[in-house]
């Protein structure tokens, strides 16, 4: 089983995969947020035998949530029932600054912040995996 780990923005969709050991996460595909976000990001679990999914959850410096979590969360509970699978938040705050400063600014930046997101749910949650 294998994690999948999202990055969810108004635009795009960075999405990151794990490795089959649950240790290391990589960047997988960027996909834009339209009317088949849902279809395709479904069809990749299926590729992909993803068995969970984190989500960064996206809060401000005071730790409120930003406006993008209303959609985040529609878009979580539309996920979940149409896969069955758990679904877990992971802060995801200044990921893109992080992201950028390693790689700089490309066409799969938002990959790269999922899989910054997934790395740190992996890592926080290493003994349970």
């Amino acid at each position: 089983m294998k994690y999948l780990g999202i990055d969810f923005g108004g635009k795009r969709v960075g999405l990151a995969v794990s490795d089959e050991t649950n240790r290391l996460a990589f960047p997988h595909s960027v996909i834009l947020n339209n009317e088949n976000l849902l279809t395709e990001v479904v069809k990749i679990i299926k590729e992909e035998n993803i068995g969970s999914i984190i989500i960064g959850e996206s809060k401000d410096f005071k730790g409120e949530p930003n406006k993008i979590m209303v959609e985040i969360e529609k878009f979580k509970n539309k996920l979940a029932e149409k896969t069955k699978l758990k679904i877990y938040f992971e802060p995801e705050f200044m990921t893109s600054v992080q992201a950028k400063h390693i790689q700089g600014e490309n066409d799969m930046h938002d990959a790269s912040v999922a899989a910054i997101i997934l790395q740190s749910y992996l890592d926080k949650n290493s003994y349970m995996l």
